[in-house]
């Protein structure tokens, strides 16, 4: 694929970035952390709302995301550019070590949600909507959203981010999310906000 002079310009930029983190640090692990702690926070807890937290996060779903990324299947518009060039300077290794790294750290923790929202995203969350043939999150996410095995940890993240996450599956952008794709194209938008504002509060 044809890379945009503004996606050029961005690894061009990554690439600096990492040459300058290689005179600090050795080890390609600890350089690739300085560069994702710009965005993801230190250790991977996130303050910005639009970028996901990765501290806890499950090592399968970050090699996953990742070599997605690398591969550019995984597409939102808000992130193809940046995401796309960082990945495009990781080795398999390094991403395996990364998914260790970050699956190792304390997660972030739950930020408050308005509550009758965060208790209507609960109530989808733990039941589902069986009328819809929406399954509860928690059967595949576990019961307070810590995730598991190809399954990512949801809980703590922000409502902002997840949000755009949950409408992003309903499009051809994120194309291994089989399952999520028709559970959010059976949620209106509010309800998709509303459960994303009770994984923030987790």
């Amino acid at each position: 694929m044809k890379k945009t002079p503004r996606i050029a310009t961005l690894v061009g930029a990554i690439a600096l970035s990492f040459t300058v983190h290689a005179q600090e640090a050795a080890d390609p692990i600890e350089r690739a952390v300085h560069v994702c702690a710009a965005c993801h926070g230190d250790e991977g807890r996130s303050n910005k709302v639009m970028a996901p937290s990765l501290a806890g996060q499950s090592r399968d779903y970050t090699i996953r995301q990742l070599s997605d990324f690398r591969n550019q299947s995984r597409a939102e518009t808000d992130v193809q550019a940046y995401m796309w060039g960082i990945s495009a300077l990781l080795d398999d290794k390094t991403i395996a070590g990364l998914a260790d790294y970050y699956a190792q750290q304390s997660p972030a923790p739950g930020r408050a949600a308005p509550a009758r929202l965060a208790a209507v995203g609960r109530a989808i969350f733990e039941r589902g909507i069986p009328a819809k043939g929406v399954r509860a999150c928690a059967s595949c996410h576990g019961d307070r959203a810590e995730g598991q095995a190809a399954f990512p940890r949801l809980a703590g993240q922000h409502a902002d981010y997840l949000y755009r996450q949950l409408r992003a599956f309903r499009t051809p952008l994120r194309p291994h999310g089989i399952l999520m794709k028709k559970e959010t194209l059976a949620l209106t938008d509010a309800q998709l906000r509303a459960v994303a504002a009770y994984l923030q509060s987790l």
